[in-house]
């Protein structure tokens, strides 16, 4: 199996696994925050649907630079709005990862800040940890907002305590 094929395929997996969690965000209560140093709920949920577009950037934008790309953080008014914001970069970015070539997954990716350069990592690698790794750290961070949201969490990896496998 290629190393795009692999990608697709895992982002494949775990879409389901993000959608689960996506669909009970109750947004409704989007401005509730753990701690006053936490994202709030609907925030951290955005964040989550948004990430597949990192895979995107990775392969498209060989440097990124957080002064000039980035465009702010934004936060889904419905959940219809969090699943179209999730489809939708997760659609660009298997698409994106179909039409990768070895040589853009071996190429170096570098993110910064201005002049400042924050890392400089393989593509291959830079997929896998901004945009995979970063959507789980992530994912388990909204689980627990919804446990003290007292909403049922759903199993990931196996069940949790409010759903069997």
């Amino acid at each position: 199996m290629s190393l795009k094929d692999a990608f697709i395929a895992e982002q494949k997996h775990e879409s389901g696994l993000t959608q689960k969690i996506l669909e009970r965000v109750p947004l409704d209560k989007k401005e509730w925050k753990p701690h006053e140093k936490s994202m709030t709920l609907g925030r951290l949920a955005t964040h989550v649907a948004e990430i597949p577009h990192w895979i995107s950037d990775i392969i498209h934008i060989p440097h990124y630079d957080f002064m000039k790309h980035y465009t702010g953080a934004h936060t889904a008014s419905s959940s219809e709005e969090l699943m179209k914001i999730f489809r939708e970069k997760l659609d660009k970015a298997n698409q994106d990862l179909a039409q990768a070539s070895d040589e853009t997954f071996n190429r170096q990716w570098v993110v910064g800040q201005g002049e400042k350069i924050i890392y400089q990592l393989p593509v291959k690698v830079a997929i896998r940890g901004w945009g995979m790794s970063h959507l789980y750290h992530h994912r388990g961070q909204l689980s627990v907002y919804l446990r003290l949201l007292d909403v049922p969490v759903p199993g990931m990896y196996g069940p949790s305590a409010d759903e069997s496998m």
